[in-house]
């Protein structure tokens, strides 16, 4: 009976969060900004390819997974193009996105540089319904004999990059589509909500091998608390990247980043909950990313 109530409560938390987030949260939001923001495409030195892997509250049935791949590189001197994929899991929701993002670059000065970006992207989105039934969720009519559906959105940003800091503001997907939503225990189809994402961040220099990057993301959804991502890296020698991460009253988060050669970085995070009813429960989150500059 012990274990049944502690399933509810995990449950119930699970059922109002996830869906209320809609799309995933990375803790190496700083490496995966294509998913975020178009104008990211192209700002690096070339061409880079990111790949990443999230499992969020592990050992919870249902719980979110997502699978990402992103590509970016520069062509000429002020364009640049990108290619973001997403797989995404959660609870009775799978869905695929496929994103193409284009970013025009316009110098400022010696050391500042803005990116505008555009992202044209689709997105296969499917609920198994009948999954409902396990978890005792209720359904409206709206979620009877629903097929999978394609749905085409578009985003924008801008990405100011400098020395020693940046600046990015960006809305990757301006269109509404289907989306599970919950309301009074019942689940029902909805439409997905606008996501907006402002993020930046500066470096430090602490000594002759020792630099300290803070960040920060501050994620808004429409009808939705405001998310505040908060980040400090430490940078070894140019090899060696260890920090924290805070996510305002929701987990805190332990991350490095190991760079294997000058082209190949791979990272892992711990992010544990701060919620009572998953960190009473032992629920944590894993991420994994790899990045390979070309």
């Amino acid at each position: 009976m012990k274990k049944q109530l502690l399933f509810t409560a995990i449950f119930s938390f699970f059922v109002l969060t996830a869906w209320a987030q809609q799309d995933p949260m990375y803790i190496f939001y700083r490496y995966n900004m294509n998913l975020f923001n178009p104008a990211y495409a192209g700002s690096g030195e070339g061409a880079e390819l990111g790949l990443g892997l999230r499992s969020q509250w592990a050992g919870v049935e249902g719980a979110p997974e997502s699978q990402s791949a992103i590509f970016s590189m520069p062509v000429g001197r002020n364009i640049g193009l990108g290619v973001t994929v997403l797989n995404d899991k959660t609870f009775v929701e799978s869905q695929t996105w496929v994103g193409i993002d284009f970013s025009y670059a316009l110098r400022l000065n010696h050391s500042q540089v803005l990116y505008l970006g555009i992202k044209g992207s689709g997105n296969s989105y499917n609920v198994n319904s009948d999954g409902l039934v396990t978890y005792g969720v209720g359904q409206d009519g709206s979620l009877s004999g629903y097929d999978s559906r394609f749905t085409p959105n578009v985003g924008v940003g801008a990405y100011l990059k400098a020395d020693k800091y940046f600046v990015s503001l960006s809305a990757p997907k301006l269109l509404g589509s289907d989306r599970l939503q919950e309301r009074d225990g019942n689940a029902y189809l909805g439409e997905e909500r606008l996501h907006a994402y402002l993020m930046g961040g500066c470096a430090f220099a602490l000594g002759n091998n020792l630099e300290l990057t803070a960040s920060s993301m501050l994620r808004y959804v429409d009808a939705s608390p405001i998310s505040v991502d908060m980040t400090a890296m430490l940078n070894f020698g140019q090899r060696f990247d260890l920090g924290a991460s805070y996510r305002f009253r929701e987990s805190i988060s332990g991350l490095f980043l190991f760079k294997v050669s000058n082209s190949i970085a791979l990272g892992y995070a711990y992010e544990a909950a701060v919620q009572s009813e998953v960190y009473n429960a032992s629920q944590n989150s894993h991420e994994i990313f790899m990045r390979l500059q070309m």
